[in-house]
Parts: C-alpha cells; structure tokens; sequence
C-alpha cells in the first residue's frame, strides 16, 4: 500500500492532476465575501508569530521544495506566500502545500485539460464570477490569494468536512481518490511538528 501511495504521489509530482472545480451560482452575499476576500491588498506583516518561527518552519520546508524550485529566493518567496495565504484563510499551510503537490507539482504554469491554472490549478470562471477578469491566475500570490480562498468556502459550504472539501475542490465530491492524495502528500512530505523550546526561547 505504502508503494502504490508513493507511486501515486510521483506521479502527481509530474503531472496536473486537476479535475475541475464546478462552477455553481452564487449568492449575493457570499459572491461579495469572496470577492472581498481576493481583493484585498496583502499587508506588509508576517504571518507569522515569531521570527524563529518563521525561520524554523523556512529551514524545515525548503529543502523538501527545493528540488522542484531550485532557486533559493524563488522558493522562499513561495513558501512565505503559501504560509501567509493559507494562515490568512484559516487553512494549514502544510494542507496547502500537499495540495499544490497533487494539483500541479509545484509548476506555476501547470494547465490541466479542464482548464485550471498555476500552482493550486485554479478555475478560470473564479474570475468573471467574482468581478475580476483582469487578474491572472498565473501570478504567483493571485493564484495563491484565489486557491486558500476556494477552498475555505468549500471548507464552509461542507462544514468542516475536508473530504467534501477536497472532492469539490477538484470536481470529484464523492470519490476517494483525489482527498486521498492531498491527506498523504501533506502527511508524508509536508508534515510539520514545531520544535519544543524551553519558556523565553520563542523569541
């Protein structure tokens, strides 16, 4: 099980495997919520709680990434952006990155038969359906900002569920396979236990 788990998350490294996030009416309350929510400007603070916290989780999740992204600066960027996009909507960053794992292999221009775009294979609809059709999802955090977004109100729309999350996210609710693959490639390779410090350490 555990070869046919890794076989799977190879192949995942190597192709788009999209479904297709189904375009579903909404209302006008929640399409103002989400519109909000990829028009806001990203504020010029940290995501994170600490500086060491950022160092550790940094030095922890980059050499995992880097031979995907070989560019240091690049790579870090990313990592930062996917921590603060994923904090920002109440989502683990390391969820995120399992996801970004199976959805494209961390390939910015990843385009999938259906369609979806960049890094967390986003639907083009996403942007005729919220008022932005002059954002490009081939931008590294507009991809990001719409990706979390996404899923959170899948997240919310399921009540917690991320199974049905997931499934919706990438057009398969119902079906094992795809939330399968995120819960191993976050469990597996983007597993994150913060270290133990003794008090005054976290500084």
């Amino acid at each position: 099980m555990r070869r046919l788990i890794a076989a799977l998350l190879y192949l995942c490294a190597t192709a788009a495997l999209a479904g297709a996030q189904k375009y579903e009416p909404l209302s006008a309350s929640v399409q103002a919520a989400l519109h909000k929510a990829v028009s806001d400007s990203r504020p010029a603070v940290s995501s994170f709680r600490t500086p060491l916290e950022a160092t550790d989780w940094l030095s922890t999740m980059s050499p995992r990434l880097e031979k995907r992204i070989p560019d240091r600066a690049y790579r870090i960027d990313l990592l930062r952006s996917v921590h603060y996009e994923a904090t920002r909507a109440g989502l683990d960053p390391q969820l995120v990155l399992g996801l970004i794992q199976v959805e494209s292999g961390f390939r910015k221009y990843a385009v999938s038969s259906a369609g979806a775009r960049g890094y967390m294979q986003v639907m083009p609809f996403w942007l005729k359906l919220l008022g932005r059709p002059e954002d490009s999802l081939f931008d590294l955090r507009t991809n990001l900002r719409y990706g979390c977004t996404i899923l959170r109100h899948y997240l919310d729309i399921e009540k917690g569920d991320l199974y049905r999350a997931l499934g919706r996210y990438n057009g398969s609710l119902g079906k094992p396979e795809y939330p399968n693959l995120v819960r191993a490639a976050w469990q597996s390779h983007w597993d994150y236990r913060q270290p133990l410090r003794l008090a005054g350490q976290n500084r």
